[in-house]
């Protein structure tokens, strides 16, 4: 004789597993600090809600250790609570502004230093590159830096060339 088999018990509804709202848990507290991190004027252009931009500022202002582990928790416990998207896009265009940034200061730079090592042949490259490039007032901004170089004194002259290469090349 079959003895009846006990009633299956009731799973609870699927939802995310404990570990997956670990790993959200712990995303959002590093957004939060990485948000800790950014100037006021950023910060504010986010519009955050006005807990946690508090909390935020306050956890910039917290020196003990323990203290402002339990702050960026609680930034980590607010920003759990609201749509995180708009902040991962603008820390996104943050950082690739940062990179074009990058890209941009290590081009004027390498055009300095073809400019003063190369000189005249750089020059003529350069306004081969920039059709519209007025070359009377970089040519004596050229030999300037070369004959620091020479000097081997850093001066001005380097710095006045790679900011007028910034604004042409900008």
């Amino acid at each position: 004789m079959k003895r009846p088999s006990p009633p299956e018990p009731e799973l609870p509804e699927e939802g995310p597993s404990k570990g997956q709202r670990k790993r959200e848990a712990h995303a959002a507290q590093d957004l939060g600090e990485q948000l800790v991190g950014l100037p006021d004027a950023e910060l504010k252009a986010l519009q955050l809600p006005e807990t946690l931009y508090d909390a935020i500022v306050d956890a910039r202002s917290i020196t003990s250790h323990g203290g402002g582990l339990r702050q960026r928790q609680y930034i980590g416990k607010l920003m759990r609570k609201i749509d995180l998207g708009p902040i991962h896009e603008a820390l996104a265009a943050r950082t690739a502004n940062a990179s074009r940034e990058v890209q941009n200061f290590h081009r004027v730079e390498a055009w300095r230093t073809r400019l003063i090592e190369q000189g005249p042949e750089a020059l003529a490259e350069l306004r081969h590159t920039l059709p519209d490039l007025d070359t009377a007032g970089l040519e004596p901004k050229v030999k300037a830096a070369q004959a620091e170089r020479t000097r081997g004194t850093p001066g001005t002259a380097s710095r006045e060339l790679f900011r007028a290469l910034r604004e042409l090349l900008a």
